[in-house]
């Protein structure tokens, strides 16, 4: 893959990777810029723009808080900025292909500022081939933590004024990272190879994180890492529960949602925690096939019927109304029609409340890469179109049951209609006139009609 950081050589910048100094980046004006002498300033404003899991949404707040600290102000849109900052997903192909879309897009709207691409594509494909893209400068996962100290260096053209620092920072939702890495070889993932091994947060840097957002008035926290149910695993005698129970006890945060798990992290002493109303009844449990024989080759470490067993212990603990998500791969080398079949008999079965569908994508570098009898194209379209009819079936149907009930919404932000748009703590999306300012606002709302993907309302 080769290393992990480069420079765009065309636009003028070196990059001394030995140097460890706070300003970490040297960079040495070319006469090919075309930026002349004006660049001089340096940045008051980054755009940060995130693609992908919620891991990387805790990469990038805490870019954004280094940032801060630095005097810089961040935004999360595409909009004009002295810098930008691309974090990547690459677990499809058209997560690779979103990645070098943004480059293009804010090299068309700040065609002089310099972009900055990070994240999992890098780690893929390569920091060279990276840099084709447009940016200026490719670094890997792990040197996420020196970024923010390398755009502070950066030298700008007429650096913006900053923007309203109270709008542009006020949080309702943060992302603590508590463990990243995964040690599990599935077979269709490249995500081991671009986060590496299996590395936990401690516990005391957890709680303390927690608390940090906490003060800046944040009213939900999201503990998210590459592998949840691994945490403690390197540690020895840690487990997920440990690390809950911790934040539970050291901080009144009002929310805090356990992102992503697998059906053999649901046992007893860790679903014991939900006893407390301040864990979100939603558990993302990821399935990715219905049918056992897939799974095997995708080398999961369940069955269909141990994942039956999971989201019945979930119910039981949490009751009917608890979320369960899931995601799911259609396409999986190998995968027939009678194995497609059953997965879609199964799915239909679990009573999802929401779930991710995708096409499988070809990783090179993974186990499945190389298997026989990849599906093709327009077969995989035409399985896509059918697994998406059972969840937007299964979504509508878990919804129906929330019709004319009063549930606790955190409302987020306001949208161009002028609706307020929130969520309840089982991660249902919830929009409603108010003349009141409702952002970052925990209130009960009347859920009147469901929607697409959620309810109208009205916040009481």
């Amino acid at each position: 893959m080769g290393s992990r950081w480069s420079v765009r050589p065309s636009r003028g910048l070196l990059y001394d990777a030995c140097e460890s100094a706070r300003k970490a980046i040297i960079i040495q004006q070319l006469g090919n810029t075309g930026l002349g002498e004006q660049r001089r300033a340096t940045p008051r404003r980054v755009a940060i723009l995130t693609l992908g899991c919620k891991l990387n949404q805790a990469d990038s707040e805490a870019i954004g808080r280094q940032l801060g600290r630095n005097g810089i102000e961040v935004i999360d849109r595409p909009a004009p900025a002295d810098a930008y900052i691309i974090n990547t997903c690459s677990v499809t192909h058209v997560a690779d292909r979103k990645a070098r879309h943004l480059v293009r897009l804010v090299r068309r709207m700040a065609p002089g500022a310099p972009v900055v691409l990070t994240g999992c594509y890098v780690e893929t494909v390569g920091a060279d081939i990276a840099l084709e893209a447009g940016a200026d400068l490719a670094l890997g996962n792990r040197d996420k933590a020196r970024i923010a100290d390398h755009v502070a260096a950066l030298p700008v053209a007429n650096a913006l004024p900053t923007l309203d620092r109270r709008a542009a920072h006020l949080r309702t939702r943060a992302f603590v990272k508590v463990q990243e890495g995964c040690n599990d070889v599935c077979a269709f993932c490249i995500v081991p190879k671009t986060r590496g091994r299996e590395v936990s947060e401690p516990v005391d840097a957890v709680v303390r994180e927690v608390q940090a957002r906490e003060a800046e008035g944040v009213q939900e926290v999201v503990l998210t890492g590459t592998q949840l149910g691994a945490y403690g695993r390197d540690a020895g005698n840690l487990r997920p529960s440990d690390v809950i129970a911790a934040v539970l006890a050291d901080t009144s945060v009002p929310r805090i949602r356990f992102s992503s798990l697998q059906p053999q992290d649901i046992v007893p002493e860790l679903l014991a925690l939900w006893d407390d109303p301040r864990l979100c009844r939603h558990f993302h449990l990821a399935l990715q096939s219905g049918s056992d024989s897939t799974l095997r080759r995708m080398r999961r470490r369940y069955t269909t019927a141990e994942y039956t067993a999971a989201a019945e212990r979930i119910r039981a603990q949490c009751g009917d109304d608890v979320a369960i998500t899931t995601d799911m791969i259609v396409g999986f080398p190998g995968e027939t029609d009678d194995e497609f079949d059953e997965s879609v008999r199964y799915c239909a079965g679990v009573g999802f409340a929401a779930m991710h569908v995708f096409p499988y994508s070809l990783r090179s570098g993974t186990t499945a890469a190389k298997m026989p009898d990849h599906v093709a194209a327009p077969v995989k379209h035409e399985c896509m179109q059918r697994m998406l009819a059972v969840a937007r079936e299964s979504q509508q149907r878990y919804l129906a049951r929330f019709t004319g009930s009063v549930t606790p919404v955190l409302w987020e932000h306001r949208e161009r209609d002028g609706a307020w748009s929130g969520l309840t703590d089982n991660y249902i999306r919830v929009r409603a006139h108010s003349e009141r300012n409702l952002r970052n606002v925990l209130t009960p709302a009347r859920l009147v009609k469901v929607s697409r993907d959620g309810f109208e309302g009205d916040a009481l």
